[in-house]
């Protein structure tokens, strides 16, 4: 066996067990949510992008920073589903099929809607103290992009494939989307890149939440003789 294929099982082996073992049953429904969720993004993009349906679904949707923040955080939870007008609907539907898809078989349905949320009000938010800071300030936006519309689906989907990635020891991934999205800032620095690190930022303080909160204490710890420390994640497996 090569190196490379054994870093390549070392790195994704446990996150494809788990994703295995629910697609091999016998169920016609594997992926509820997610097949839901993508249903409702193409719904959604073939509605705005008829003159019914535009003002419809921006006013149900659409987050800017502008908005009321009652509004937008009534907005926010659909506005997981509502695709960029000025990208092809088609990456949008993949990214959501693939790894909200990943992230339900791991998580379960309501974990995976609960990260994707969070990544997507940590964007919302920052628009908001972005632009309260001023472009000329380090995290700082420009007032104009009060007037554009927040991420999208993309936030969470970046959010959850770092959660899922660091939950199942694929830490070579989650530092690869971490780096991309850095580069992105760095080579087209705009509102959308901003959120991103904003969504990776929350679901970062998540992972480590989780893991501190799973790390057994050290006076309390027992282990049998000859056994090594520090063996394992120290996570118990999350039930669907």
């Amino acid at each position: 066996m090569g190196s490379l294929t054994r870093w390549a099982r070392a790195e994704w082996g446990p996150l494809y067990g788990t994703v295995r073992g629910p697609l091999r049953r016998p169920r016609p429904w594997a992926m509820p949510m997610t097949t839901a969720a993508v249903l409702l993004t193409a719904l959604l993009q073939f509605a705005q992008n008829r003159p019914w349906g535009f003002r419809l679904v921006q006013s149900l949707g659409a987050v800017r920073a502008e908005d009321p923040l009652w509004l937008s955080l009534l907005r926010t939870p659909l506005s997981l589903f509502v695709p960029a007008l000025d990208l092809p609907v088609w990456g949008a539907l993949a990214q959501i099929l693939l790894v909200f898809g990943i992230a339900e078989l791991c998580l379960g349905w309501w974990r995976t809607l609960l990260i994707a949320y969070l990544a997507t009000l940590a964007g919302t938010l920052y628009a908001r103290l972005g632009i309260t800071l001023g472009a000329h300030a380090p995290f700082g936006l420009p007032w104009t992009d009060a007037q554009v519309v927040d991420t999208g689906p993309s936030a969470a989907v970046v959010g959850l494939a770092v959660f899922v990635a660091w939950r199942h020891g694929a830490y070579a991934t989650t530092g690869a989307v971490t780096v991309a999205m850095v580069a992105e800032v760095l080579l087209k620095e705009n509102l959308a890149g901003k959120e991103h690190l904003a969504a990776l930022m929350a679901v970062g303080s998540l992972c480590l939440a989780v893991a501190v909160r799973h790390r057994p204490h050290p006076l309390l710890q027992r282990r049998p003789p000859g056994s090594r420390a520090g063996s394992g994640s120290g996570l118990p497996p999350i039930q669907s």
